[in-house]
């Protein structure tokens, strides 16, 4: 596959998400991806495709929101994709209640593809900022 086809892939991935639309994972996300950095939340650590799609669904039902790709680079079989991820907690989180918070999120995210779709991510969120907008851990002092 081409660099800019590898791209294009990890696009699509971010707008099905971005509409709602989960099941299109099963096109998009080999059945045995492998998530080296999932989320600090209890209880979303199943495995494969399943486990991924039950960690978007749980997001998308408590944060609707938006995936901002900012900058992309591609190189050999692995796409870097710098996001903005942006959205409102309107349901519960694993510990979280709803709190109505508007949060923003940035991310630097590293898919790997093979054959076509997305066999491996790793990722460095910064969930520090997600949790003080949520109201979890407090912001700190200025």
């Amino acid at each position: 596959m081409s660099l800019e086809t590898n791209k294009e892939l990890i696009r699509r991935f971010y707008t099905e998400i971005d509409a709602g639309n989960i099941d299109a994972l099963d096109e998009l996300v080999d059945e045995n991806y492998l998530d080296h950095s999932p989320p600090p939340f209890p209880g979303l650590d199943a495995p494969g495709r399943e486990g991924l799609k039950k960690v978007f669904r749980l997001f998308w039902k408590a944060t609707p929101g938006t995936h901002l790709i900012e900058d992309q680079v591609a190189e050999g079989d692995k796409v870097v994709t710098r996001l903005l991820c942006a959205g409102t907690q309107t349901g519960d989180l694993p510990g979280i209640p709803a709190t109505g918070n508007r949060m923003e999120m940035t991310a630097t995210v590293i898919h790997r593809i093979e054959n076509g779709r997305i066999a491996e991510k790793w990722s460095d969120k910064d969930v520090l900022a997600m949790l003080q907008q949520l109201g979890v851990i407090p912001a700190a002092a200025r």
